[in-house]
């Protein structure tokens, strides 16, 4: 079944390149910015399928559903994944699902599902890279990754107990769509199997039940000492009742053995808090390395289905060495920073100072209660001033939205200091239902103006946050 999307790549664009300074702007007064340790949790706008990675190097790697490629990302922090450096990794194959990159044996691996535009030939492959940086050096092809039924397969993810390499994955009993069911087999090499597959889990509770076909899919790993928990996801992908479930094993346990391997009855992640339908998590750690953090994917708005944004939010762990998920968090308060992310300057739309149509608009879910909109004519805009207390490379994180007619991607037109002026996309979500737009740039120590015009469609500006990534 067709249950991912393409996705629109390519929103953050750089400014990269230029030095931008004061110059005339010194005799302008910057908007009072409020110093913060905490973020609105919409990592990315537009997406599904998120994999994090925090590696020993300090970075994030990071991939998500892209369509036809595997397309990689590279950051320091979490939250400025979105505006990050990319490269794309080309597949030969059609409807790339749910790629992954892991670290193994010194190589880089990219394990991802693809098909020749035939869902019914949905199968699991392997990239090699064995630079110390995979978006540097070369992707080698090691085909696909099967057991010998060579059945229909997604959602493919590694790890290691007792020395010994396991795969775990999404497939089909048959050559027909009946349902989805978890499977598990033992690896040779980060490319071979060799052991047949073993059935784990497959939909039975009334929650992995309620839509056709069943399904159990995007299994991903947690190890809390002995204890092995596979969290995955559970029922339509494309309504809001798509959850996470739990399957739990012990360490010195067969793990090829179905018996070893206990399935909890009920969700232990599923909508609320004004999210729908959050599911196919990974997760990571703080830069300190000192929280566990889950990210996720969920309907961007109510019923939105395949219409998906990624999401972040830290948990923490049961008596039993569970993870403790809690639920969604309101997307409308932010929450605390990953630890040892740094902090923000915040400054307010309606702070800034506007031209032709533009106007301040009142609304209880806007971070300073206010927002800007009715940027609807070519000479309509808002100037926001800003400060930087040292130069170098910027992360502008906003909070932006669009309800314009016809679900399209909006845009605004962002400049700095008068200079060119760049694309700056905006997902349809609906009015007042807050996404997150970014842009890397430049700066130079002291004051600069930081321009939102027209662009294309209507779009609206809550706030941003600015923040130093880099010299």
């Amino acid at each position: 079944m067709n249950r991912k999307t393409w996705l629109k790549g390519g929103l953050a664009l750089m400014l990269l390149g230029t030095t931008l300074s004061g110059g005339s702007y010194e005799a302008a007064q910057a908007a009072s910015a409020q110093t913060k340790n905490d973020f609105y949790n919409v990592i990315m706008q537009d997406g599904a399928d998120p994999f994090m990675y925090r590696h020993a190097d300090g970075y994030y790697y990071f991939t998500k559903t892209t369509g036809g490629n595997v397309t990689l990302w590279r950051s320091k922090t979490m939250t400025g994944i979105d505006a990050a450096e990319t490269t794309v990794v080309e597949t030969g194959g059609q409807n790339v699902w749910a790629p992954e990159i892991h670290r193994i044996d010194g190589a880089w691996y990219i394990y991802y599902a693809k098909d020749d535009g035939d869902n019914a030939n949905h199968r699991m492959y392997v990239m090699q890279n064995k630079s110390l940086n995979p978006l540097k050096g070369t992707w080698v092809d090691k085909g696909p990754i099967a057991d010998s039924t060579n059945r229909w397969a997604i959602d493919g993810t590694v790890f290691k107990a007792r020395g010994i390499s396991y795969f775990v994955w999404s497939g089909w009993e048959g050559t027909e769509n009946v349902r989805q069911v978890l499977y598990i087999a033992r690896m040779s090499n980060p490319w071979t199997i060799d052991s047949p597959r073993v059935e784990i889990a497959r939909p039975e509770y009334q929650w992995e039940t309620n839509h056709s076909p069943n399904v159990n899919e995007g299994p991903q790993i947690l190890v809390k000492g002995n204890q092995i928990n596979i969290v995955y996801s559970a029922s339509g992908s494309w309504t809001d009742d798509y959850s996470l479930g739990l399957l739990t094993a012990k360490n010195n346990s067969d793990l090829l053995d179905p018996a070893s391997w206990t399935k909890r009855p009920d969700q232990v992640f599923k909508t609320g808090g004004g999210v729908y339908g959050p599911g196919h998590a990974s997760f990571t750690e703080s830069p300190d390395g000192q929280e566990d953090w889950i990210v996720y994917h969920a309907a961007k708005r109510q019923g939105s289905g395949w219409d998906r944004e990624i999401r972040t939010q830290p948990f923490s762990w049961n008596a039993d060495k569970t993870p403790n998920f809690g639920s969604p968090l309101d997307p409308n308060q932010p929450i605390p920073l990953p630890s040892g992310e740094p902090q923000r300057d915040r400054y307010e739309a309606e702070d800034g100072r506007l031209g032709g149509t533009a106007k301040v608009s009142q609304h209880a879910d806007s971070s300073g209660g206010a927002k800007v909109g009715y940027i609807d004519t070519p000479e309509s805009y808002v100037d926001i001033d800003v400060d930087v207390d040292k130069g170098g490379t910027y992360i502008l994180y906003a909070r932006t939205g669009n309800g314009t007619a016809g679900g399209n991607w909006s845009t605004l037109k962002l400049s700095v200091d008068g200079g060119p002026a760049s694309d700056f996309f905006v997902t349809n979500q609906g009015w007042d239902n807050w996404g997150t737009s970014t842009q890397k740039m430049t700066l130079d120590k002291g004051k600069h103006t930081i321009r939102f015009a027209k662009g294309d469609g209507y779009a609206e500006i809550d706030g941003f946050d600015l923040f130093r990534v880099g010299k």
